[in-house]
């Protein structure tokens, strides 16, 4: 797939942050990642007023940092969907930063980086908001087959943008009235579109609102929690 490749570079897969068994997300807290970025991160505007955590960056094979997510509301925990368990589930908002880059050789002279795309966001968002739930009743011995399924299935609508799936909205960055590409399902919703400062923004969320979402540059991603 020319637009939407999971693989950012020969051998380093193009992937979403990942989770544990138990639901606690794995390779949480570090900002040490972000700071290497050569490109701005993006969250939530000022009008969010709620808790920021950092999520994790996604890296080439020469170690370059090509995409990452910031988190906003509460976390969520990998656990069935069912509603008898008397809780409901997690309102949070996850902005996913893409840079923006054509095909080009990777720094270590090992690979190709493929080009990134509005499609790239779409794809990492929609198999992001995948790892946040699953759907009720589903074992745990079956989850890693629904998930593959699933994730196949976002990366073909990513690569589809233009497809019934998707819907128009626009949605301020940096207080820019911007197009995004947006869809919905039983899980959450997603949605993505080009930013600003040679980015490409991606979002998934569930319980809040995409519609009154706005976007803007992090101006110190270390005031984002930590621990």
């Amino acid at each position: 797939m020319e637009t939407t490749s999971r693989v950012g570079a020969q051998g380093a897969p193009l992937t979403p942050s990942t989770s544990t068994a138990e639901g606690v997300p794995a390779a949480r807290r570090t900002v040490d990642g972000y700071l290497r970025a050569p490109f701005p991160w993006y969250g939530l505007d000022d009008a969010f007023t709620g808790p920021r955590w950092l999520m994790q960056v996604g890296t080439a094979a020469d170690g370059t940092v090509q995409h990452g997510s910031t988190g906003h509301g509460e976390e969520p925990s990998i656990r069935p969907t069912a509603a008898d368990d008397g809780q409901e589930k997690e309102r949070f908002a996850v902005v996913v930063t893409v840079a923006s880059s054509p095909v080009r050789r990777s720094g270590d002279g090992t690979g190709v980086l493929e080009a990134t795309s509005v499609s790239s966001a779409a794809w990492l968002a929609g198999s992001g908001l995948l790892l946040s739930t699953w759907p009720a009743q589903l074992d745990h011995s079956l989850r890693d087959d629904w998930l593959d399924q699933q994730t196949e299935t976002a990366f073909e609508l990513a690569d589809d943008l233009s497809g019934p799936a998707w819907s128009s909205l626009s949605l301020p960055v940096d207080g820019v009235p911007t197009p995004f590409h947006y869809r919905e399902s039983e899980y959450g919703w997603v949605l993505a579109g080009a930013g600003q400062d040679g980015v490409i923004l991606g979002a998934y969320g569930r319980g809040m609102s995409a519609y009154g979402l706005g976007f803007s540059v992090v101006k110190d991603i270390t005031t984002y929690d930590q621990d």
